[in-house]
Parts: C-alpha cells; sequence; structure tokens
C-alpha cells in the first residue's frame, strides 16, 4: 500500500490503495475530503486561517496549502484531477487545538483555523462527516483512499478514533 506523508502548509490526493498521513496537528487543521463513489482521498494540513490576513494571494511565494481559504478549492482542484467529483465529497477534520496560551482578535489560532474550515466547506456545500478537534493535545490523522477510513491518534491520550466514510446510495 502506497503512504503519502503530508507536511505542514501541504496537500496531497490519491486514488484507489493507498493511505495519506498526516502528523502534529497541533493548532493546525487537517481537512480529509473523500469522494466514495471515485474513491478519491484528499487530505490538507492546514496552518493559518485566512491568506488575506497574512499574505498577498499573488505573491510570488504564495503558498494555498498553507490557508483554510485556499488550501480546500486547491484540494479539490488535485482530486477532480484523479477523477473526483465535487457533489460527491464529504470531509472529515481533526486538530485546531490550543497548544499556546495566544489569542489573536480574541481567539486562539486553532478556534480561527477550525472556524474558517467549517465556513469553507459550508461554503462549498462539503458536509462533514466526522471530527476531532479542539483540547490542548495534537493529533496524526490517516486516511485510507480505499474505504474512506479516517484514523486520528493523539499525542498524549494515546486514543485512536477510526471513522469510516458511510457510502451514500444515491451516488
Amino acid at each position: 500500500m502506497k503512504t503519502i506523508y503530508v507536511r505542514i502548509a501541504d496537500l496531497a490526493a490519491l486514488q484507489g490503495d493507498g493511505v495519506l498521513v498526516t502528523v502534529g496537528l497541533g493548532s493546525c487543521v487537517g481537512v480529509a475530503l473523500y469522494d466514495p463513489k471515485n474513491k478519491v482521498a484528499g487530505l490538507a494540513h492546514i496552518l493559518l486561517d485566512n491568506s488575506e490576513r497574512y499574505i498577498k494571494p499573488s505573491a510570488n511565494h504564495f503558498n494555498p496549502a498553507k490557508f483554510a481559504d485556499t488550501a480546500i478549492p486547491a484540494l479539490i482542484k488535485t482530486m477532480e484531477g484523479l477523477g473526483a467529483r465535487r457533489r460527491n465529497l464529504v470531509a472529515h477534520i481533526a486538530g485546531g487545538s490550543s497548544l499556546f496560551n495566544f489569542k489573536f482578535d480574541g481567539a486562539g489560532i486553532g478556534q480561527k483555523n477550525l472556524a474558517v474550515v467549517r465556513a469553507r466547506l459550508d461554503e462549498l456545500s462539503i458536509p462533514i462527516q466526522s471530527e476531532n478537534s479542539g483540547g490542548n493535545y495534537g493529533r496524526t490523522m490517516k486516511f485510507y483512499a480505499s474505504t474512506g477510513k479516517v484514523e486520528i491518534s493523539t499525542v498524549s491520550k494515546g486514543e485512536k478514533k477510526s471513522v469510516t466514510v458511510p457510502t451514500n446510495p444515491a451516488l
């Protein structure tokens, strides 16, 4: 089975047999998108909430995978290149912890990241099937492309949570 590691401010997609893995989800948010009909999986490791807050998107060094507002559309585009259809997509999210006692505009970075991820998914009409977020600890996310199974393990809690994406008979 092929394993692809998705690093901070990165994204990847695959179809068929394989697993996408991201490690170190603290205040960052992992967004896993899945097309169960075409068995296309995508995973983004989002560092910050909104690109316009930090950088001009037209800048030469702009990385769309770094920000919640731009990573999700970029991930969808990558997945569509592998045969995914936007109307089939479902989401799983993890992370958004408060690892530091730092607030920006009244909220922690993790809270801001989660808010923008949720809003962007809602704007794109992509339902969130599962969420493992908040707290004050890190997570690892594994996402299996052939089944849509998501495994979340926590750094300090030692727990593992598995979720299988239900197939939609209407697809």
